[in-house]
């Protein structure tokens, strides 16, 4: 196992800069995320969130079938998703988890039907699905930075309308606030957040990046404004030693990254209970 020197030794190795671009992108995906993720976590949302980050499945599986770009494939199928969701949950006879449930089951069952027709299909798919860190270029990591960059700026000039929504979605129609538009607008973000951590973490535990460092900081925060700043902090720290130790022990990197954040949970946890016990002695004394 090498060290944390060697690590950052290796990063600069010039004959290994497939390692950089590849924390770039993690960290990168990991800001995003968190950000992203405090309001989906806030929002009880977790399960549009997972059937999202699945019914790329399918574009990336069309794209691929026909030699396109896979990425906006994913993204092309994950935002029609997420639009037919926010229509079809309006109205009021369908509840939200029945209508995501259908629709990512099919997303899902569409992609095994389209990519079983093609042969030879499963080393690219495969990099998508699981994740593929020698596979990032410099191209992907300029574009997920402009990309991530986009959708911090919409999530911070849709911030108040967001967080009312989420609040409560009848006071927030009531206001005459166009909760329809909001609650599409949300779940594009996190359509595009998920194609920005495809090609490192894969698409099968990609939604890790998005709940995990927003519930565990929600153990340790009070207010919103705070997940909204500690929440990518915990994602980058924990995503970066999970490649640490990924390159360290030769394991596959995007497991190991959400093996990193889940024992970060798991601490946060702790930490929560100490000091809720610590409040309660200092209230008893």
């Amino acid at each position: 196992m090498i060290t944390p020197w060697e690590f950052a030794s290796d990063l600069f190795n010039p004959n290994l800069t497939f390692l950089s671009r590849a924390l770039a992108a993690v960290v990168i995906s990991s800001i995003v995320c968190g950000v992203v993720g405090c309001h989906v976590v806030m929002r009880g949302m977790v399960f549009i969130g997972d059937a999202v980050a699945h019914s790329v499945f399918p574009g990336l599986a069309v794209a691929f079938v026909v030699g396109g770009n896979m990425a906006l494939g994913g993204l092309v199928a994950g935002v029609l998703t997420a639009v037919l969701v926010a229509v079809f949950s309006q109205n009021r006879r369908l509840k939200e988890d029945s209508v995501i449930g259908i629709l990512f089951a099919g997303a899902f069952a569409l992609g095994i039907v389209v990519i079983s027709r093609a042969p030879g299909y499963s080393g690219s798919v495969e990099d998508f699905l699981f994740g593929s860190i020698v596979g990032v270029s410099d191209h992907d990591v300029m574009m997920g930075t402009l990309a991530g960059a986009g959708l911090l700026l919409v999530l911070a000039l849709f911030h108040k309308e967001i967080v009312t929504v989420s609040v409560d979605k009848e006071t927030a129609r009531a206001s005459g606030l166009p909760v329809l538009g909001l609650d599409i607008l949300l779940s594009v973000v996190v359509t595009v957040s998920v194609v920005i951590s495809l090609q490192t973490i894969g698409n099968v535990l990609v939604l890790a990046l998005i709940v995990i460092p927003a519930a565990a900081t929600r153990l340790l925060c009070q207010r919103l404004g705070s997940m909204l700043v500690l929440a990518p902090v915990f994602g980058t720290v924990c995503a970066t030693t999970g490649l640490y130790m990924s390159w360290s022990i030769n394991l596959p990197a995007g497991g190991t990254i959400v093996l990193t954040m889940v024992a970060g949970f798991f601490v946060c946890w702790a930490l929560a209970g100490l000091r809720g016990r610590a409040r309660g002695a200092a209230v008893s004394v």
